[in-house]
C-alpha cells in the first residue's frame, strides 16, 4: 500500500512539474537581439611569442628519463626521473650553467616540484 502513495505521489509530483515548466517552453520571444561583437584586445598587450614556449626534449639515459627544459635554445632545468625512485629537478639559478638541486639549508630555498600525489 505504501509503494502505491509512493508512485502516486510521485505522479503527482511529476504533473505539477510539467504544468510549471509548461509556459516558459511556450514562450516565443521576438525581442531578442544580437549580442555585440567581442572588442580587439588593447593595443598594449604583447602579440604572442612563440619564443618564450619552453622546449622540451625528453632522454633516456640507463633507465632513468631526463626532461632538459629549454627556452631560446638555453637550458634552464633538468628533470630526472629515476627507473625506481622519486622524480627531482636540477635548476640553473643564476644561468651560468651549474645545476644545483636546492635544499631547505639554502638561503636561496625554492619551493619543491615533486608530484605527491595523484588521483
Amino acid at each position: 500500500m505504501r509503494c502505491l502513495q509512493a508512485l502516486r505521489s510521485a505522479l503527482v509530483l511529476l504533473v505539477l512539474l510539467v504544468l510549471a515548466a509548461a509556459p516558459a517552453v511556450g514562450q516565443n520571444r521576438t525581442d531578442l537581439q544580437p549580442l555585440p561583437a567581442v572588442p580587439p584586445p588593447p593595443p598594449e598587450m604583447a602579440p604572442f611569442d612563440a619564443s618564450l614556449e619552453p622546449e622540451v626534449t625528453i632522454k633516456k639515459r640507463e633507465g632513468d628519463t631526463v626532461e632538459e627544459h629549454r627556452i631560446n635554445g638555453k637550458l634552464y632545468r633538468i628533470k630526472v626521473t629515476p627507473e625506481h625512485g622519486v622524480p627531482y629537478y636540477l635548476t640553473d639559478r643564476q644561468g651560468d650553467g651549474n645545476f644545483t638541486q636546492e635544499t631547505m639549508g639554502t638561503p636561496d630555498v625554492s619551493v619543491p616540484t615533486w608530484v605527491i600525489g595523484t588521483f
